[in-house]
């Protein structure tokens, strides 16, 4: 058994260029990143799967939390600022996997399709754990179909997917195909991306599994550093 969270710690330069309301709680940029690492260090699940993480904050991660094996993949396409300059030394963005323990690094790769998107993989405890960010728009079908063939690439292995899918579990369902299931949250639950208006659902953080039961799932608040809540889970293999 091991526990497992995902969070999408929005990136600063996605932040101003959206116009996020995080800016105005964090004006200055170094201090929202160590308040973010502060929030990962005091998390005890095996394994954590960060989105949206710059340069910056990596450094800041690999600094604080030296007991954690961390890996990341850095998307080729660099974030870039529509009003103004960059706060960040390093505006490059990443995703994500802190690993209690050893873990072993199957595949960092951006999607084909979308160069500031992708999938990473580590085996650790005898589980594949898949950090992903998935694209908002017609692209993530090539994608989740790219997602599946990692997490059922191995006959007999059991693997857990962590993310921001940028789309409800149903649709999520429907894209990873059969033998995948998706954490339930409780009907009270806070949204995993909040949202004051528009269309999209406010739950499109999720933790999937594909030959393992996932159980014990919830959301954290966290949206005073982010745009999105913590989701965290228990997977038995």
């Amino acid at each position: 058994m091991i526990t497992v969270a995902t969070w999408n710690v929005l990136h600063r330069v996605h932040a101003e260029n959206w116009g996020a309301d995080v800016i105005g709680r964090w004006p200055v940029e170094v201090e929202r990143i160590a308040a973010i690492t502060a929030r990962v260090a005091e998390r005890d699940e095996h394994v954590i799967a960060l989105q949206e993480v710059s340069g910056d904050q990596l450094e800041s991660l690999r600094v604080t939390l030296p007991g954690r094996t961390i890996h990341a993949l850095r998307y080729p396409r660099v974030p870039v600022p529509r009003h103004g300059a960059s706060p960040l030394r390093d505006s490059g963005e990443y995703l994500v996997l802190l690993v209690d323990g050893d873990g072993q690094e199957v595949t960092a790769e951006p999607f084909e399709n979308d160069p500031g998107n992708g999938a990473l993989a580590v085996r650790t405890a005898g589980l594949l754990v898949i950090a992903t960010h998935v694209s908002g728009d017609r692209r993530r079908t090539r994608q989740m179909a790219r997602l599946a063939e990692l997490a059922t690439g191995v006959s007999g292995s059991a693997a857990v997917l962590l993310g921001d899918f940028n789309i409800d579990r149903t649709a999520v369902e429907a894209g990873l195909g059969d033998g995948f299931v998706i954490a339930d949250l409780a009907p009270d639950s806070l949204p995993t991306r909040p949202r004051t208006s528009g269309p999209k659902s406010q739950f499109i953080d999720h933790v999937v599994v594909h030959g393992a039961e996932v159980g014990d799932a919830g959301v954290d608040d966290a949206v005073e550093l982010s745009d999105h809540n913590v989701v965290h889970a228990t997977i038995s293999i």
